[in-house]
């Protein structure tokens, strides 16, 4: 988490704010107003990821809010310690390579069960909720932050590429953890009483299959579950812990008919 709030502080302080351009989510916004009043775009970063993240602490798992209150803090760190200055003169070298720096501090970050804020904690929030496509929501929110941008300043240039370099990073977030906002997982286990206990713990359903294995012919249960991107690093964590042994079949899934929540 320390190192994935390195690369975001990195892509800011270096590639993305000495050109005037912005991330996407909540640090484009801290980032803006940075831009128009000269205040430390650090500290602003801080200051508006907090009421969301205080906002996740009551509607999500404390784990997944905890690292990324962690990554937060971590990133707002560095951003003191790094300077601000360019190691590029040309913007768009700028936007491009800020935005993979930036992705790839926000992919370590969802890989290892956290966040770096902003509007992952919101589209985690709205993934539990209801089930619509968050990744246009985000795109639309972020469109939103550009286009105030481009009115404000009057710099469609660096709106633009500030739009490229929110692309950028989502690809790499896309490498790093998985493209699908929804997976499937399908979980072989020998535990499946303390596994269904844990698992319905999320506001997901569980279904249980029978299964015999072809060679051994061993009979065990297959646990089938859908869930989000952003709960998938928790996932693995729970089942490593109670069934190391476990056998889990991760498969992207492309859509949902029907609730996937559980009504508990």
């Amino acid at each position: 988490m320390l190192s994935g709030a390195l690369f975001v502080a990195f892509g800011f302080n270096m590639l993305l704010i000495p050109h005037g351009l912005l991330s996407g989510g909540v640090s484009g916004i801290s980032m803006m107003i940075g831009y128009l009043t000269g205040g430390n775009i650090g500290w602003l970063y801080f200051a508006v990821n907090l009421p969301i993240l205080i906002w996740g602490l009551f509607s999500l798992g404390r784990r997944f809010v905890i690292w990324s209150i962690v990554s937060v803090v971590a990133a707002t760190f560095w951003m003191q310690v790094i300077p601000v200055k360019p190691i590029v003169d040309d913007p768009l070298l700028g936007a491009v390579f800020g935005g993979v720096i930036v992705g790839f501090g926000s992919g370590i970050a969802l890989r290892q069960g956290g966040s770096s804020g902003g509007f992952d904690i919101i589209a985690s929030i709205v993934t539990r909720k209801r089930d619509i496509p968050v990744g246009i929501v985000i795109f639309i929110l972020n469109a939103v932050v550009i286009f105030v941008l481009g009115l404000l300043i009057q710099d469609w240039d660096a709106a633009l590429y500030s739009m490229l370099s929110i692309f950028a990073a989502g690809k790499v977030v896309d490498i790093i953890h998985i493209r699908h906002v929804k997976v499937t997982a399908f979980i072989i286990t020998g535990e499946t009483d303390r596994m269904i206990k844990k698992l319905l713990e999320r506001p997901r359903g569980v279904t249980i299959i029978r299964t015999r294995g072809a060679f051994s012919a061993a009979e065990k249960d297959m646990l089938m579950t859908v869930t989000t991107r952003y709960e998938l690093a928790e996932l693995r964590k729970t089942i490593k812990r109670l069934d190391p042994g476990a056998f889990v079949n991760i498969v992207e899934t492309v859509g949902v008919i029907g609730d996937f929540r559980h009504p508990g």
